[in-house]
């Protein structure tokens, strides 16, 4: 599936939750946020749904993000679930890890294949600062967790934050050689503003516009063709490709800004 600038779209974004067990300062405003009630949330049921419609149109790769992917209950079902759809070569997710100590295992038995785990500093103290009082204990269990089950080529994300962690880069380099991890650097950003995003620090992420393949799907059943954009589509249930090529039509040339949306409610 092609959009109109003959970009390749074969990856989708799905948000299962806007949930979180951190508050980090880039993603969370420190008085809290106003969640979606359950009945607001897709069910696994139709995420499946749209992601069949998806694979059969030519979306291949799949990633479960949030929020945080694992506060959501039986997420374990789900990737079970997606691992099946005819055409799907990937499930991946991103996580901030804390839960991954408990978790691992059973994501790994379900046939989940790739971890990303969210990580911008190895200090506990700058840990508990970002993250408004993580444990950066629990992620070091979860990484450890999830090379026990097997997991391998798991990505470490790390936010690069001036002023706050930009010393930290080759520690954390040579942390992830040392637990056989790839570090994925990752500009700190504002969704307001594309332009914040293209700094001249070393980053692999967020991606160039014009190599963008991806769609997201919010976790209350809306398709956002552009990260920095407020275009999104609710999902028609009647005819999901309908829905999917409504999307892929519309994503921009360049991303500008989003304001209708924040960090926790796409999920990156």
């Amino acid at each position: 599936m092609f959009d109109t600038y003959n970009r390749r779209i074969n990856y989708l974004r799905v948000s299962v939750t806007d949930r979180c067990n951190l508050r980090c300062t880039y993603c969370m405003p420190e008085a809290g946020i106003e969640l979606k009630s359950h009945a607001d949330i897709l069910p696994y049921e139709k995420i499946v749904q749209i992601v069949a419609a998806a694979a059969g149109m030519g979306i291949h790769k799949i990633r479960l993000t949030g929020g945080e992917p694992l506060v959501r209950k039986n997420i374990a079902f789900l990737v079970r679930e997606l691992k099946v759809v005819p055409d799907v070569s990937e499930v991946s997710m991103t996580s901030n890890g804390t839960l991954l100590d408990l978790l691992a295992g059973e994501l790994k038995q379900a046939g989940l294949d790739r971890l990303n785990i969210s990580l911008d500093t190895l200090d506990a103290g700058k840990y508990r600062q970002i993250t408004r009082n993580g444990n950066i204990e629990l992620v070091f269990a979860g990484i450890a967790a999830a090379r026990r089950a097997g997991f391998s080529a798991t990505k470490i994300n790390m936010v690069l934050i001036p002023g706050f962690n930009g010393d930290e880069v080759e520690p954390m380099k040579k942390f992830c050689a040392e637990n056989g991890l790839i570090l994925q650097r990752i500009h700190h950003y504002s969704l307001h503003d594309l332009k914040t995003a293209q700094q001249e620090l070393s980053a692999e992420r967020p991606l160039a516009c014009r190599a963008c393949n991806r769609l997201r799907l919010t976790a209350d059943g809306r398709l956002k063709p552009c990260l920095f954009s407020d275009r999104e589509f609710a999902v028609d249930f009647s005819d999901i490709p309908a829905s999917l090529q409504k999307a892929v039509k519309a994503k921009p040339r360049h991303g500008v800004a989003c304001r209708n949306r924040e960090n926790w409610q796409i999920g990156g």
